[in-house]
């Protein structure tokens, strides 16, 4: 039984589609990026998911049962961890996590007093002292101390600096090793490149592209430098190479150039009676098949804001 099985929902706002036949599963143990720039359809998932709100079509599932219709025994089997935490003012961060630890049932004393450290969080002020990014902590060490089945994260590092980003990836890293399963949702490309299993690209509340990351590497091109000796120009034009340019060096002529996978093989090929000096292949980044669907929209300024 997986952990979130969505089929096919869609969830209107009167006449705009915010989720159009949404499919998106998250397997026992795996970690799963959501991605997509604001007004995708993300968030609005998350809600379906918790139970927030109600989708208009289609099904989905949190171990099996319905979100909607169980929302309170399901919430004790899972965390959440907003983009942006609010705090009851008046409670001190460390009684802010005992509070949100006991609504699933506590969580050990050991493993949050690690988790503080490792944040570098006072739980002793209150929380309308704390700036957002120590809002943030206080969500994030209630969640990772639990003993939760399923975290969904909705852009769980917004606010913390590059060293506690990297405190949190390792401590979803250790998490994953226990079996838990994660869904996280972030723009941050580079985050969830770091620790996930498998990627689910959305676009206008449809999911455009899912798998891992390794299997959605085809979906773009290669980077290629190489100088060579010879004179690169027959790979100028060739079917599969994009973008290509070159300029002389002391050791002869270095090309750059963008090479469709299935076209590597021809390529390398060509490059090779040309006196090859050195080559360098550097496979497709996440944000490059992020760009791939949303560079024009990127591009222009967006007209409407989304759920």
């Amino acid at each position: 039984m997986n952990p979130i099985d969505i089929q096919g929902i869609v969830k209107r706002f009167g006449r705009f589609t915010a989720l159009d036949h949404l499919d998106l599963t998250v397997a026992p143990g795996e970690v799963r990026g959501f991605l997509g720039p604001n007004g995708a359809g993300k968030s609005t998932t998350i809600r379906v998911l918790l139970g927030l709100l109600r989708a208009d079509e289609g099904q989905v599932r949190l171990f099996g049962a319905d979100p909607w219709k169980d929302a309170v025994s399901l919430h004790r089997r899972l965390a959440y961890v907003p983009g942006d935490v609010s705090l009851w003012p008046n409670l001190s961060g460390g009684e802010a996590i005992d509070y949100l630890s006991r609504l699933r049932g506590g969580v050990d004393p050991a493993r949050k007093a690690e988790l503080l450290e490792r944040f570098e969080l006072d739980p002793k002020k209150e929380a309308r002292t704390y700036s957002k990014g120590n809002r943030q902590k206080v969500a994030l060490v209630a969640a990772l101390a639990s003993d939760a089945e399923l975290l969904i994260l909705d852009e769980p590092t917004s606010g913390l600096d590059p060293l506690m980003e990297a405190v949190f990836t390792d401590e979803v890293r250790t998490l994953t090793a226990r079996g838990r399963s994660i869904l996280l949702s972030s723009h941050i490309l580079s985050e969830v490149e770091k620790v996930c299993d498998t990627v689910t690209i959305i676009r206008g509340g449809t999911a455009v592209e899912s798998g891992t990351l390794e299997s959605l590497r085809h979906l773009t091109r290669t980077r290629v430098t190489a100088v060579v000796r010879d004179d690169p120009s027959p790979l100028f034009g060739y079917a599969g190479v994009h973008d290509a340019a070159s300029a002389r060096v002391e050791a002869g002529t270095r090309l750059t150039c963008d090479v469709d996978d299935a076209a590597m093989g021809e390529v390398l090929g060509v490059l090779t009676p040309l006196g090859i000096v050195s080559l360098a292949a550097t496979p497709p980044s996440l944000e490059d098949l992020f760009m791939r669907h949303y560079g024009d929209d990127i591009a222009a300024p967006e007209a409407v804001t989304t759920p």
